[in-house]
């Protein structure tokens, strides 16, 4: 492909991106994505009709976490947004007014007794830090001390409302770790996984910690633009199960762009899948050959954003950019709390 942005990019009106969820969520726009055919519009409730008995769902299970820390050295005010865990149980973070952080320095936060001990400056506002407490008392501290790290777009002046605690996490969570949610599965209901089951369709997850750095812009080119590394899981139980529906002529349908780049992160060049366990930082892009996932559903992303070209590379740069401009001619609300697509892959 070439390093021209301008294909990922387009105009979003402000009004166009959602602040909250609809209410229900399985009442969200889901529009019907199909390379040489008109885009469709249902609801995610009717989800199901589009799906297959014997079709693999698997969602991301990765629970947010806290992320946001209002820190002290001194005098000096540090933000940190935790991006996420390293090998050695030191955080790797994203600070504000780091410039000045030295190894060994000493971060407050307010009161708590806990503390952080910064390891590395990495420069360009990345750092790694060791806090003073792991497991459940660390758990405890974050629910104590951070907020919700919410997108600079959902706009929150007097920082995230106990609605969003509730808002921003999908009925899968079950493991913390994540920044971000991973928002295609906000939109599930036990409704509609009452429905998915009763249809015959598989269900799965994997584990994907959503770190802070998946929503931003290419700002540079996309030849130098660098992904921040996530970490990932896929258990023996779910990659037997990728392996027989695909053995089987059944599709796999990914539940977001996170469980798509871990499954293909983990994906043999037969489509096969073995249990898979680290960092990834995949970048898909137009010109890039799928081999596990056959159907994706996510959300409307940025533009100029890492997310939107994968999308192009999936269904094709064209079908995209028409998808989305019927999405903001008709309403469509767009971002976390917007409404979703369903892709399917182009040939």
């Amino acid at each position: 492909m070439t390093d021209d942005l301008a294909p990922f990019d387009f105009e979003l009106p402000r009004d166009h991106i959602a602040t909250e969820p609809a209410r229900p969520r399985d009442s969200a726009t889901l529009l019907h994505v199909r390379p040489g055919l008109a885009p469709d519009p249902h609801v995610i409730r009717e989800l199901p009709d589009f799906l297959r008995e014997g079709d693999l769902l698997i969602a991301n299970n990765t629970a947010v976490i806290r992320a946001q820390l209002a820190a002290t050295r001194g005098e000096a005010k540090i933000g940190l947004t935790l991006d996420r865990i390293l090998a050695d149980g030191s955080w790797h973070a994203l600070a504000r007014n780091s410039r000045k952080l030295k190894p060994q320095d000493i971060l407050h936060f307010g009161n708590d007794p806990v503390t952080a001990t910064v390891v590395e400056n990495e420069g360009d506002g990345a750092v790694s830090i060791r806090f003073s407490v792991e497991g459940d008392d660390f758990d405890a501290f974050l629910e104590r001390v951070g907020a919700l790290a919410l997108p600079p777009y959902i706009e929150r002046p007097f920082g995230p409302t106990k609605q969003d605690d509730a808002d921003y996490r999908t009925i899968f969570s079950q493991y913390r770790g994540a920044v971000a949610a991973p928002t295609a599965g906000l939109h599930f209901t036990p409704e509609v996984l009452a429905a998915l089951d009763a249809k015959g369709i598989q269900r799965r997850t994997l584990t994907l910690h959503v770190g802070a750095g998946t929503f931003l812009p290419v700002r540079s080119t996309i030849a130098e633009h660098k992904m921040h590394a996530e970490w990932g899981e896929i258990d023996a139980e779910t990659a037997a199960a990728i392996n027989e529906t695909r053995a089987g002529g059944g599709r796999i349908v990914a539940v977001g762009t996170t469980s798509l780049r871990l499954l293909e992160s983990a994906a043999r060049e037969d489509g096969t899948v073995a249990p898979w366990r680290g960092e990834t930082s995949i970048f898909i892009k137009p010109g890039y050959r799928f081999k596990a996932v056959d159907v994706l559903m996510t959300n409307f992303h940025l533009p100029r954003s890492t997310l939107f070209m994968l999308v192009c590379a999936f269904s094709g740069t064209e079908t995209m950019r028409e998808a989305y401009a019927y999405a903001i001619a008709n309403g469509l609300r767009f971002y976390s709390y917007g409404d979703a697509c369903l892709l399917e892959r182009a040939p």
